[in-house]
Protein backbone atom coordinates (compact mmCIF):
# COMPACT_ATOMS: atom_id res chain seq x y z
CA UNK A 1 0.00 0.00 0.00
CA UNK A 2 1.39 3.42 -0.92
CA UNK A 3 0.02 6.92 -0.53
CA UNK A 4 0.70 10.17 -2.37
CA UNK A 5 1.54 13.49 -0.72
CA UNK A 6 -2.08 14.66 -0.54
CA UNK A 7 -2.98 11.45 1.24
CA UNK A 8 0.14 11.88 3.37
CA UNK A 9 -1.14 15.21 4.69
CA UNK A 10 -4.50 13.63 5.48
CA UNK A 11 -2.80 10.74 7.25
CA UNK A 12 -0.63 13.21 9.15
CA UNK A 13 -3.65 15.09 10.47
CA UNK A 14 -5.46 11.90 11.40
CA UNK A 15 -2.41 10.47 13.11
CA UNK A 16 -2.11 13.62 15.21
CA UNK A 17 -5.82 13.63 16.10
CA UNK A 18 -5.54 9.97 17.08
CA UNK A 19 -2.73 10.63 19.51
CA UNK A 20 0.01 9.12 17.35
CA UNK A 21 2.02 12.32 17.20
CA UNK A 22 3.16 14.28 14.16
CA UNK A 23 5.94 12.87 12.01
CA UNK A 24 8.53 14.95 10.25
CA UNK A 25 8.81 12.72 7.22
CA UNK A 26 6.55 11.42 4.52
CA UNK A 27 7.75 7.85 5.02
CA UNK A 28 7.07 7.92 8.77
CA UNK A 29 3.49 9.09 8.27
CA UNK A 30 3.04 6.51 5.55
CA UNK A 31 4.20 3.78 7.93
CA UNK A 32 1.68 4.94 10.55
CA UNK A 33 -1.12 4.61 8.01
CA UNK A 34 0.15 1.20 6.94
CA UNK A 35 0.51 -0.10 10.48
CA UNK A 36 -3.16 0.42 11.19
CA UNK A 37 -3.94 -2.15 8.49
CA UNK A 38 -1.04 -4.51 8.96
CA UNK A 39 -2.52 -7.92 9.64
CA UNK A 40 0.01 -10.75 9.57
CA UNK A 41 -1.07 -13.88 7.75
CA UNK A 42 -2.27 -16.64 10.07
CA UNK A 43 -3.22 -20.23 9.36
CA UNK A 44 -4.32 -21.70 6.04
CA UNK A 45 -8.02 -20.78 5.66
CA UNK A 46 -8.79 -17.12 5.00
CA UNK A 47 -12.18 -15.42 4.74
CA UNK A 48 -12.83 -11.73 4.09
CA UNK A 49 -16.33 -10.49 4.89
CA UNK A 50 -18.36 -7.34 4.37
CA UNK A 51 -22.11 -6.89 4.65
CA UNK A 52 -24.95 -4.36 4.50
CA UNK A 53 -23.04 -1.80 2.43
CA UNK A 54 -26.40 -0.58 1.10
CA UNK A 55 -24.93 0.51 -2.22
CA UNK A 56 -22.57 3.08 -0.72
CA UNK A 57 -19.82 3.25 -3.31
CA UNK A 58 -18.29 6.47 -1.98
CA UNK A 59 -16.83 7.27 1.45
CA UNK A 60 -19.47 8.55 3.86
CA UNK A 61 -20.27 9.30 7.49
CA UNK A 62 -22.34 6.83 9.49
CA UNK A 63 -23.17 7.29 13.16
CA UNK A 64 -23.56 4.20 15.32
CA UNK A 65 -26.50 4.10 17.77
CA UNK A 66 -26.76 5.33 21.33
CA UNK A 67 -29.85 3.12 21.77
CA UNK A 68 -29.62 -0.61 20.92
CA UNK A 69 -31.57 -2.37 23.63
CA UNK A 70 -31.18 -6.03 24.48
CA UNK A 71 -34.14 -7.73 26.16
CA UNK A 72 -34.18 -10.79 28.41
CA UNK A 73 -31.16 -13.02 27.90
CA UNK A 74 -29.79 -10.53 25.37
CA UNK A 75 -29.59 -7.67 27.88
CA UNK A 76 -26.12 -6.22 28.49
CA UNK A 77 -24.52 -8.59 26.00
CA UNK A 78 -23.07 -8.00 22.55
CA UNK A 79 -24.32 -6.65 20.28
CA UNK A 80 -26.63 -4.71 22.61
CA UNK A 81 -24.01 -2.44 24.12
CA UNK A 82 -23.48 1.20 23.17
CA UNK A 83 -20.97 3.94 23.80
CA UNK A 84 -18.69 3.48 26.79
CA UNK A 85 -20.23 0.10 27.58
CA UNK A 86 -19.28 -1.07 24.09
CA UNK A 87 -15.72 0.19 24.41
CA UNK A 88 -15.20 -1.51 27.77
CA UNK A 89 -16.61 -4.86 26.64
CA UNK A 90 -14.46 -4.88 23.50
CA UNK A 91 -11.28 -3.54 25.11
CA UNK A 92 -11.19 -0.43 22.92
CA UNK A 93 -9.66 2.82 24.25
CA UNK A 94 -11.75 5.99 24.13
CA UNK A 95 -10.99 8.90 21.80
CA UNK A 96 -9.38 6.73 19.13
CA UNK A 97 -10.11 5.75 15.54
CA UNK A 98 -11.69 2.51 16.73
CA UNK A 99 -13.90 4.33 19.24
CA UNK A 100 -15.17 6.55 16.43
CA UNK A 101 -15.72 3.65 14.06
CA UNK A 102 -17.65 1.50 16.52
CA UNK A 103 -19.60 4.04 18.63
CA UNK A 104 -21.54 7.28 18.44
CA UNK A 105 -19.29 8.99 21.02
CA UNK A 106 -18.20 12.55 20.21
CA UNK A 107 -19.34 11.85 16.68
CA UNK A 108 -19.15 15.29 15.08
CA UNK A 109 -15.67 16.19 16.34
CA UNK A 110 -14.37 12.69 15.65
CA UNK A 111 -15.80 12.74 12.14
CA UNK A 112 -13.98 16.00 11.45
CA UNK A 113 -10.76 14.51 12.83
CA UNK A 114 -10.83 11.09 11.20
CA UNK A 115 -12.77 11.83 8.02
CA UNK A 116 -15.16 9.73 6.04
CA UNK A 117 -15.27 5.95 6.11
CA UNK A 118 -15.81 3.24 3.54
CA UNK A 119 -15.89 3.66 -0.21
CA UNK A 120 -15.44 0.78 -2.64
CA UNK A 121 -12.24 2.24 -4.15
CA UNK A 122 -10.62 2.21 -0.70
CA UNK A 123 -12.12 -1.15 0.18
CA UNK A 124 -10.75 -2.58 -3.06
CA UNK A 125 -7.21 -1.55 -2.12
CA UNK A 126 -7.49 -3.31 1.23
CA UNK A 127 -9.06 -6.43 -0.28
CA UNK A 128 -6.25 -6.71 -2.81
CA UNK A 129 -3.64 -6.25 -0.09
CA UNK A 130 -5.18 -8.95 2.11
CA UNK A 131 -5.73 -11.38 -0.75
CA UNK A 132 -2.11 -10.96 -1.80
CA UNK A 133 -0.94 -11.98 1.68
CA UNK A 134 -3.51 -14.76 2.07
CA UNK A 135 -3.41 -17.27 -0.79
CA UNK A 136 -6.84 -18.49 -1.82
CA UNK A 137 -8.73 -16.06 0.44
CA UNK A 138 -12.45 -15.78 -0.31
CA UNK A 139 -14.33 -12.46 -0.28
CA UNK A 140 -17.84 -12.96 1.11
CA UNK A 141 -20.69 -10.48 0.64
CA UNK A 142 -23.40 -10.81 3.30
CA UNK A 143 -26.11 -9.05 1.31
CA UNK A 144 -27.98 -5.74 1.33
CA UNK A 145 -25.58 -4.69 -1.40
CA UNK A 146 -27.80 -3.75 -4.35
CA UNK A 147 -30.04 -1.26 -2.49
CA UNK A 148 -29.60 1.97 -0.57
CA UNK A 149 -28.47 4.67 -3.01
CA UNK A 150 -29.81 6.73 -5.87
CA UNK A 151 -27.56 5.09 -8.45
CA UNK A 152 -28.49 1.58 -7.32
CA UNK A 153 -32.18 2.49 -7.60
CA UNK A 154 -31.87 4.21 -10.97
CA UNK A 155 -29.66 1.49 -12.48
CA UNK A 156 -31.83 -1.32 -11.08
CA UNK A 157 -28.86 -2.62 -9.07
CA UNK A 158 -26.49 -2.72 -12.04
CA UNK A 159 -23.93 -0.35 -10.52
CA UNK A 160 -23.54 -2.62 -7.49
CA UNK A 161 -23.38 -5.79 -9.56
CA UNK A 162 -20.54 -4.21 -11.55
CA UNK A 163 -18.82 -3.02 -8.38
CA UNK A 164 -19.05 -6.46 -6.74
CA UNK A 165 -17.45 -8.07 -9.76
CA UNK A 166 -14.65 -5.50 -9.79
CA UNK A 167 -14.12 -5.90 -6.05
CA UNK A 168 -13.58 -9.62 -6.48
CA UNK A 169 -16.55 -10.93 -4.49
CA UNK A 170 -16.55 -14.72 -4.56
CA UNK A 171 -19.80 -15.59 -2.75
CA UNK A 172 -22.85 -13.67 -1.57
CA UNK A 173 -26.27 -14.06 0.04
CA UNK A 174 -29.14 -11.59 0.10
CA UNK A 175 -31.99 -9.58 1.58
CA UNK A 176 -32.83 -6.16 0.08
CA UNK A 177 -31.69 -7.50 -3.27
CA UNK A 178 -35.08 -9.19 -3.40
CA UNK A 179 -36.89 -5.84 -3.60
CA UNK A 180 -35.70 -5.63 -7.19
CA UNK A 181 -38.01 -8.56 -7.87
CA UNK A 182 -37.46 -12.20 -8.77
CA UNK A 183 -36.81 -11.59 -12.46
CA UNK A 184 -34.15 -8.95 -11.89
CA UNK A 185 -32.40 -10.98 -9.20
CA UNK A 186 -32.22 -13.99 -11.49
CA UNK A 187 -31.03 -11.84 -14.39
CA UNK A 188 -28.03 -10.60 -12.40
CA UNK A 189 -27.29 -14.03 -10.91
CA UNK A 190 -27.54 -15.92 -14.20
CA UNK A 191 -25.95 -13.29 -16.45
CA UNK A 192 -23.59 -10.88 -14.68
CA UNK A 193 -22.49 -13.28 -11.97
CA UNK A 194 -22.47 -16.56 -13.87
CA UNK A 195 -19.17 -18.36 -13.33
CA UNK A 196 -17.85 -15.47 -11.22
CA UNK A 197 -19.90 -14.87 -8.06
CA UNK A 198 -21.89 -17.63 -6.35
CA UNK A 199 -25.27 -16.57 -4.99
CA UNK A 200 -26.16 -18.87 -2.08
CA UNK A 201 -29.31 -19.31 0.02
CA UNK A 202 -30.12 -22.63 1.66
CA UNK A 203 -33.42 -21.21 2.95
CA UNK A 204 -35.09 -20.03 -0.28
CA UNK A 205 -37.42 -22.53 -1.96
CA UNK A 206 -40.18 -22.42 -4.56
CA UNK A 207 -43.70 -22.03 -3.21
CA UNK A 208 -45.10 -24.86 -5.33
CA UNK A 209 -42.77 -27.85 -4.97
CA UNK A 210 -40.27 -26.50 -2.39
CA UNK A 211 -37.41 -26.86 -4.82
CA UNK A 212 -34.23 -24.91 -4.04
CA UNK A 213 -34.04 -21.61 -5.90
CA UNK A 214 -30.31 -21.10 -5.34
CA UNK A 215 -27.46 -23.40 -4.35
CA UNK A 216 -27.25 -23.96 -0.61
CA UNK A 217 -23.48 -24.02 -0.37
CA UNK A 218 -20.13 -23.73 -2.09
CA UNK A 219 -17.36 -26.25 -1.43
CA UNK A 220 -13.87 -24.87 -2.09
CA UNK A 221 -10.35 -26.22 -1.67
CA UNK A 222 -8.08 -23.66 -0.01
CA UNK A 223 -4.42 -24.46 0.59
CA UNK A 224 -5.26 -28.15 0.74
CA UNK A 225 -8.26 -27.66 3.08
CA UNK A 226 -11.87 -28.24 2.05
CA UNK A 227 -13.95 -25.22 3.05
CA UNK A 228 -17.76 -25.02 2.87
CA UNK A 229 -19.64 -21.72 2.74
CA UNK A 230 -23.41 -22.03 3.29
CA UNK A 231 -25.71 -19.14 2.38
CA UNK A 232 -28.55 -17.90 4.58
CA UNK A 233 -30.75 -15.15 3.13
CA UNK A 234 -32.92 -12.94 5.35
CA UNK A 235 -35.64 -15.29 6.67
CA UNK A 236 -38.47 -12.75 6.84
CA UNK A 237 -38.12 -11.05 3.46
CA UNK A 238 -41.80 -11.44 2.39
CA UNK A 239 -42.91 -9.98 5.74
CA UNK A 240 -40.47 -7.11 6.21
CA UNK A 241 -40.70 -6.17 2.52
CA UNK A 242 -43.56 -6.48 0.02
CA UNK A 243 -44.37 -10.11 -0.73
CA UNK A 244 -45.26 -9.22 -4.32
CA UNK A 245 -41.54 -8.93 -5.13
CA UNK A 246 -40.99 -12.65 -4.46
CA UNK A 247 -44.40 -14.32 -4.99
CA UNK A 248 -42.90 -17.66 -6.06
CA UNK A 249 -40.32 -18.05 -3.30
CA UNK A 250 -40.50 -18.94 0.38
CA UNK A 251 -37.91 -18.04 2.99
CA UNK A 252 -37.70 -18.78 6.75
CA UNK A 253 -34.84 -19.78 9.04
CA UNK A 254 -35.02 -23.42 7.91
CA UNK A 255 -33.00 -24.71 10.84
CA UNK A 256 -33.62 -28.39 10.08
CA UNK A 257 -32.57 -28.00 6.45
CA UNK A 258 -29.49 -26.08 7.56
CA UNK A 259 -28.43 -28.96 9.80
CA UNK A 260 -28.86 -31.40 6.90
CA UNK A 261 -26.77 -29.11 4.71
CA UNK A 262 -24.01 -28.92 7.31
CA UNK A 263 -23.99 -32.70 7.64
CA UNK A 264 -23.85 -33.03 3.86
CA UNK A 265 -20.80 -30.78 3.38
CA UNK A 266 -18.98 -32.47 6.26
CA UNK A 267 -19.67 -35.84 4.64
CA UNK A 268 -18.18 -34.43 1.43
CA UNK A 269 -14.97 -33.59 3.25
CA UNK A 270 -15.38 -30.02 4.53
CA UNK A 271 -13.00 -29.31 7.41
CA UNK A 272 -14.17 -25.74 7.90
CA UNK A 273 -17.91 -24.93 7.67
CA UNK A 274 -19.07 -21.31 7.71
CA UNK A 275 -22.55 -19.81 7.46
CA UNK A 276 -22.73 -16.58 5.47
CA UNK A 277 -25.83 -15.22 7.14
CA UNK A 278 -28.28 -12.35 6.85
CA UNK A 279 -30.32 -13.43 9.86
CA UNK A 280 -29.34 -10.65 12.25
CA UNK A 281 -27.02 -11.06 15.21
CA UNK A 282 -29.53 -12.25 17.80
CA UNK A 283 -30.97 -14.87 15.46
CA UNK A 284 -27.46 -16.07 14.63
CA UNK A 285 -26.60 -16.42 18.32
CA UNK A 286 -29.64 -18.61 18.92
CA UNK A 287 -29.06 -20.58 15.73
CA UNK A 288 -25.44 -21.21 16.70
CA UNK A 289 -26.59 -22.75 19.98
CA UNK A 290 -28.91 -25.21 18.20
CA UNK A 291 -27.04 -26.55 15.16
CA UNK A 292 -23.90 -28.68 15.10
CA UNK A 293 -20.88 -28.45 12.86
CA UNK A 294 -20.61 -24.73 12.11
CA UNK A 295 -17.21 -23.27 12.88
CA UNK A 296 -18.37 -19.69 12.32
CA UNK A 297 -21.32 -17.53 11.36
CA UNK A 298 -20.38 -14.40 9.44
CA UNK A 299 -23.52 -12.37 9.94
CA UNK A 300 -25.34 -9.28 8.76
CA UNK A 301 -28.71 -7.50 8.68
CA UNK A 302 -28.66 -5.78 12.09
CA UNK A 303 -25.67 -3.56 11.17
CA UNK A 304 -23.78 -4.44 14.35
CA UNK A 305 -20.02 -3.96 14.26
CA UNK A 306 -18.70 -6.79 16.43
CA UNK A 307 -14.92 -6.65 16.99
CA UNK A 308 -14.67 -9.83 19.09
CA UNK A 309 -16.47 -12.98 17.91
CA UNK A 310 -18.96 -14.41 20.38
CA UNK A 311 -18.18 -18.04 21.18
CA UNK A 312 -21.43 -20.02 21.33
CA UNK A 313 -21.55 -23.54 22.76
CA UNK A 314 -23.69 -26.18 21.06
CA UNK A 315 -23.93 -29.98 20.96
CA UNK A 316 -21.14 -30.12 18.38
CA UNK A 317 -18.67 -27.78 20.05
CA UNK A 318 -18.25 -24.02 19.67
CA UNK A 319 -19.36 -21.69 16.87
CA UNK A 320 -17.91 -18.20 16.41
CA UNK A 321 -20.57 -15.57 15.70
CA UNK A 322 -19.72 -12.17 14.26
CA UNK A 323 -21.41 -9.28 12.47
CA UNK A 324 -19.48 -6.90 10.20
CA UNK A 325 -21.32 -3.59 10.53
CA UNK A 326 -22.67 -1.70 7.54
CA UNK A 327 -22.27 0.91 4.81
CA UNK A 328 -18.83 -0.33 3.78
CA UNK A 329 -17.33 0.85 7.07
CA UNK A 330 -15.70 -2.47 7.93
CA UNK A 331 -14.00 -5.51 6.48
CA UNK A 332 -13.89 -8.66 8.60
CA UNK A 333 -10.88 -10.97 8.34
CA UNK A 334 -11.26 -14.50 9.72
CA UNK A 335 -8.25 -16.84 9.60
CA UNK A 336 -8.35 -20.48 10.66
CA UNK A 337 -5.35 -22.70 11.31
CA UNK A 338 -6.40 -26.20 10.23
CA UNK A 339 -4.23 -29.13 11.26
CA UNK A 340 -4.92 -32.85 11.12
CA UNK A 341 -8.32 -32.23 9.57
CA UNK A 342 -9.73 -29.71 12.02
CA UNK A 343 -9.36 -26.06 13.02
CA UNK A 344 -7.05 -25.74 16.02
CA UNK A 345 -6.92 -21.94 16.27
CA UNK A 346 -8.25 -18.77 14.67
CA UNK A 347 -7.68 -15.03 14.41
CA UNK A 348 -10.37 -12.45 13.74
CA UNK A 349 -10.09 -8.74 13.04
CA UNK A 350 -12.84 -6.32 12.04
CA UNK A 351 -10.98 -3.58 10.20
CA UNK A 352 -12.56 -0.10 10.04
CA UNK A 353 -12.20 1.43 6.57
CA UNK A 354 -10.85 4.95 7.08
CA UNK A 355 -10.76 6.32 3.57
CA UNK A 356 -8.08 8.89 4.45
CA UNK A 357 -5.72 6.09 5.44
CA UNK A 358 -6.25 3.81 2.45
CA UNK A 359 -5.51 5.05 -1.07
CA UNK A 360 -8.09 4.52 -3.77
CA UNK A 361 -7.76 1.61 -6.14
CA UNK A 362 -7.59 3.46 -9.45
CA UNK A 363 -9.53 0.90 -11.49
CA UNK A 364 -12.40 0.84 -8.98
CA UNK A 365 -12.39 4.63 -8.71
CA UNK A 366 -12.62 4.93 -12.49
CA UNK A 367 -15.46 2.41 -12.62
CA UNK A 368 -17.41 4.29 -9.95
CA UNK A 369 -16.92 7.58 -11.75
CA UNK A 370 -18.07 6.03 -15.01
CA UNK A 371 -21.20 4.54 -13.40
CA UNK A 372 -22.10 7.80 -11.64
CA UNK A 373 -21.48 10.06 -14.61
CA UNK A 374 -24.93 9.78 -16.27
CA UNK A 375 -26.62 10.72 -12.99
CA UNK A 376 -24.26 13.38 -11.66
CA UNK A 377 -26.47 16.44 -12.16
CA UNK A 378 -29.45 14.74 -10.51
CA UNK A 379 -27.28 13.52 -7.63
CA UNK A 380 -25.87 16.96 -6.90
CA UNK A 381 -29.17 18.86 -6.96
CA UNK A 382 -29.08 21.08 -3.83
CA UNK A 383 -32.14 20.92 -1.58
CA UNK A 384 -31.22 22.61 1.71
CA UNK A 385 -28.48 23.01 4.30
CA UNK A 386 -28.44 21.37 7.71
CA UNK A 387 -27.47 23.07 10.96
CA UNK A 388 -27.98 19.74 12.74
CA UNK A 389 -26.19 16.39 12.69
CA UNK A 390 -28.50 14.25 10.57
CA UNK A 391 -28.34 10.51 11.11
CA UNK A 392 -30.46 7.39 11.15
CA UNK A 393 -29.83 4.59 13.62
CA UNK A 394 -31.17 3.77 17.05
CA UNK A 395 -34.13 1.81 18.28
CA UNK A 396 -36.59 4.71 18.32
CA UNK A 397 -35.59 7.67 16.16
CA UNK A 398 -32.82 9.55 14.40
CA UNK A 399 -32.57 13.15 13.30
CA UNK A 400 -32.93 12.34 9.59
CA UNK A 401 -35.93 10.18 10.46
CA UNK A 402 -37.34 13.15 12.33
CA UNK A 403 -36.84 15.31 9.25
CA UNK A 404 -38.81 12.80 7.18
CA UNK A 405 -41.59 12.75 9.80
CA UNK A 406 -41.74 16.54 9.90
CA UNK A 407 -41.93 16.58 6.09
CA UNK A 408 -44.84 14.12 6.09
CA UNK A 409 -46.73 16.05 8.74
CA UNK A 410 -46.31 19.35 6.92
CA UNK A 411 -46.79 18.24 3.33
CA UNK A 412 -49.72 15.92 4.03
CA UNK A 413 -51.32 18.16 6.68
CA UNK A 414 -51.43 15.09 8.93
CA UNK A 415 -51.86 14.74 12.67
CA UNK A 416 -49.56 11.73 12.98
CA UNK A 417 -46.75 10.41 10.79
CA UNK A 418 -45.10 7.00 10.59
CA UNK A 419 -41.73 6.28 9.00
CA UNK A 420 -40.11 2.82 8.81
CA UNK A 421 -37.33 1.91 11.23
CA UNK A 422 -34.78 1.31 8.48
CA UNK A 423 -31.18 0.97 9.68
CA UNK A 424 -29.52 2.09 6.44
CA UNK A 425 -28.88 5.73 5.61
CA UNK A 426 -25.75 7.86 5.85
CA UNK A 427 -25.09 10.81 8.18
CA UNK A 428 -24.54 14.51 7.43
CA UNK A 429 -22.50 16.85 9.60
CA UNK A 430 -23.74 20.32 10.58
CA UNK A 431 -23.08 22.79 7.79
CA UNK A 432 -23.32 20.26 4.97
CA UNK A 433 -25.55 20.75 1.97
CA UNK A 434 -28.37 18.24 1.59
CA UNK A 435 -28.41 17.06 -1.98
CA UNK A 436 -30.81 14.74 -3.77
CA UNK A 437 -28.20 12.01 -3.45
CA UNK A 438 -28.11 12.32 0.32
CA UNK A 439 -31.90 12.34 0.53
CA UNK A 440 -32.01 9.16 -1.55
CA UNK A 441 -29.44 7.58 0.79
CA UNK A 442 -32.36 7.56 3.25
CA UNK A 443 -35.25 6.75 0.91
CA UNK A 444 -34.08 4.81 -2.17
CA UNK A 445 -36.43 1.85 -2.29
CA UNK A 446 -38.62 0.28 -4.96
CA UNK A 447 -41.82 0.91 -2.98
CA UNK A 448 -41.45 4.59 -1.99
CA UNK A 449 -45.15 5.46 -2.05
CA UNK A 450 -46.48 7.95 0.49
CA UNK A 451 -49.85 7.27 2.05
CA UNK A 452 -52.56 9.03 4.05
CA UNK A 453 -55.06 6.98 6.03
CA UNK A 454 -57.66 7.61 8.70
CA UNK A 455 -56.74 5.28 11.57
CA UNK A 456 -58.52 4.67 14.85
CA UNK A 457 -56.72 4.96 18.15
CA UNK A 458 -57.06 1.19 18.53
CA UNK A 459 -55.42 0.58 15.15
CA UNK A 460 -52.58 2.96 15.94
CA UNK A 461 -51.83 1.09 19.16
CA UNK A 462 -52.00 -2.24 17.34
CA UNK A 463 -49.47 -1.03 14.76
CA UNK A 464 -47.06 0.12 17.46
CA UNK A 465 -47.50 -3.11 19.43
CA UNK A 466 -46.82 -5.26 16.37
CA UNK A 467 -43.63 -3.42 15.46
CA UNK A 468 -42.45 -3.44 19.08
CA UNK A 469 -42.92 -7.20 19.24
CA UNK A 470 -40.90 -7.65 16.05
CA UNK A 471 -38.07 -5.70 17.65
CA UNK A 472 -38.23 -6.71 21.31
CA UNK A 473 -39.61 -10.24 21.35
CA UNK A 474 -37.41 -12.15 23.83
CA UNK A 475 -37.18 -15.07 21.37
CA UNK A 476 -34.80 -13.98 18.58
CA UNK A 477 -36.56 -16.25 16.09
CA UNK A 478 -39.55 -13.91 16.29
CA UNK A 479 -37.49 -10.78 15.68
CA UNK A 480 -37.56 -9.44 12.16
CA UNK A 481 -34.83 -6.84 12.46
CA UNK A 482 -34.97 -3.14 11.82
CA UNK A 483 -35.82 -0.58 14.48
CA UNK A 484 -39.05 0.76 15.94
CA UNK A 485 -41.31 2.64 13.54
CA UNK A 486 -40.55 6.33 13.81
CA UNK A 487 -43.52 8.38 14.98
CA UNK A 488 -44.29 12.05 14.42
CA UNK A 489 -46.89 14.04 16.35
CA UNK A 490 -47.90 11.20 18.66
CA UNK A 491 -46.33 10.86 22.12
CA UNK A 492 -46.31 7.46 23.84
CA UNK A 493 -44.58 5.27 26.41
CA UNK A 494 -43.00 1.88 25.80
CA UNK A 495 -41.90 -0.94 28.05
CA UNK A 496 -39.74 -3.13 25.76
CA UNK A 497 -39.64 -5.99 28.28
CA UNK A 498 -43.42 -6.25 28.64
CA UNK A 499 -45.48 -8.95 26.94
CA UNK A 500 -47.03 -8.70 23.51
CA UNK A 501 -49.88 -6.18 23.51
CA UNK A 502 -48.74 -4.54 26.74
CA UNK A 503 -45.67 -2.59 25.67
CA UNK A 504 -47.37 0.60 24.44
CA UNK A 505 -49.21 3.01 26.75
CA UNK A 506 -49.87 6.69 27.46
CA UNK A 507 -50.55 7.66 23.85
CA UNK A 508 -51.19 11.40 23.53
CA UNK A 509 -51.67 13.86 20.69
CA UNK A 510 -51.33 17.58 21.42
CA UNK A 511 -51.65 16.86 25.12
CA UNK A 512 -54.87 14.89 24.73
CA UNK A 513 -55.07 11.13 25.34
CA UNK A 514 -55.67 9.14 22.17
CA UNK A 515 -59.27 7.99 21.91
CA UNK A 516 -59.52 4.31 20.96
CA UNK A 517 -62.58 4.92 18.77
CA UNK A 518 -61.62 8.25 17.23
CA UNK A 519 -59.98 8.35 13.79
CA UNK A 520 -56.82 10.33 13.11
CA UNK A 521 -55.15 11.47 9.89
CA UNK A 522 -51.93 9.46 9.59
CA UNK A 523 -49.28 9.94 6.90
CA UNK A 524 -46.65 7.35 6.08
CA UNK A 525 -44.54 5.77 3.38
CA UNK A 526 -43.09 2.44 2.21
CA UNK A 527 -46.32 0.39 2.45
CA UNK A 528 -45.84 -3.33 1.89
CA UNK A 529 -49.32 -4.21 0.59
CA UNK A 530 -50.08 -4.88 -3.06
CA UNK A 531 -53.10 -2.57 -2.77
CA UNK A 532 -50.80 0.34 -1.89
CA UNK A 533 -48.64 -0.44 -4.91
CA UNK A 534 -51.68 -0.38 -7.18
CA UNK A 535 -52.87 2.87 -5.65
CA UNK A 536 -49.44 4.47 -6.10
CA UNK A 537 -48.68 7.64 -4.22
CA UNK A 538 -46.07 10.37 -4.40
CA UNK A 539 -42.55 9.00 -3.85
CA UNK A 540 -41.23 9.97 -0.44
CA UNK A 541 -38.13 11.64 -1.91
CA UNK A 542 -40.27 14.06 -3.93
CA UNK A 543 -42.25 14.99 -0.84
CA UNK A 544 -39.18 15.52 1.36
CA UNK A 545 -37.32 17.38 -1.40
CA UNK A 546 -40.22 19.81 -1.72
CA UNK A 547 -40.24 20.34 2.04
CA UNK A 548 -36.48 20.91 2.14
CA UNK A 549 -36.67 23.51 -0.63
CA UNK A 550 -39.38 25.31 1.32
CA UNK A 551 -37.58 25.44 4.66
CA UNK A 552 -34.06 25.87 3.14
CA UNK A 553 -32.29 25.22 6.47
CA UNK A 554 -32.76 22.13 8.64
CA UNK A 555 -32.59 22.40 12.40
CA UNK A 556 -33.87 19.33 14.21
CA UNK A 557 -33.98 20.55 17.79
CA UNK A 558 -35.82 17.58 19.30
CA UNK A 559 -36.40 13.94 18.45
CA UNK A 560 -39.89 12.62 19.03
CA UNK A 561 -38.98 9.51 21.04
CA UNK A 562 -41.16 7.53 23.44
CA UNK A 563 -40.83 7.52 27.18
CA UNK A 564 -38.90 4.30 27.82
CA UNK A 565 -39.83 2.25 30.86
CA UNK A 566 -38.22 -0.67 32.66
CA UNK A 567 -34.76 -0.29 31.12
CA UNK A 568 -32.84 0.85 34.20
CA UNK A 569 -29.37 -0.70 34.13
CA UNK A 570 -29.65 -1.63 30.47
CA UNK A 571 -26.28 -0.97 28.81
CA UNK A 572 -27.88 -0.68 25.40
CA UNK A 573 -28.94 2.92 26.03
CA UNK A 574 -26.98 6.08 26.77
CA UNK A 575 -28.55 9.51 27.03
CA UNK A 576 -27.07 12.28 24.89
Amino acid sequence: MSINRREFLQALAIASAGGLGLHSSFSAAQRSAQQFYELPKFGNVHLLHFTDCHAQLLPMYYREPNVNLGIGSQQNRMPHLVGDYFLKANHLPAATRDAHAFTYLNFIDAAHSYGRMGGFAHLATLVKQLKASRPGALLLDGGDTWQGSATALWSNGQDMANAALALGVDIMTAHWEMTLGEARVMEIVNTDFKGKIEFLAQNIKTTDFEDPVFPSYSLRSMNGVQVAIIGQAFPYTPIANPAYFTPNWTFGIQEEHLQKTIDEVIKKGAKVVVLLSHNGMDVDLKLASRVRGLHAILGGHTHDGVPIPVKVKNPGGITLVTNAGSNGKFLGVLDFDVKNGKPVDFRYKLLPIFSNLIPEDSSMANLIQKMRSPYESRLQEPLATTDTLLYRRGNFNGSFDQLILDSLLAQKDAEIAFSPGFRWGTALLPGQSITMEQLLDQTAITYPFTTVNMMSGTTIKTVLEDVADNLFNPDPYYQQGGDMVRVGGLEYSIDPAASMGNRISEMHLNGQRIDADKHYKVAGWAPVSAESKDKGGEPIWDLVARHLKEIKTVNVSRLNTPSIRGMEGNQGIEEI
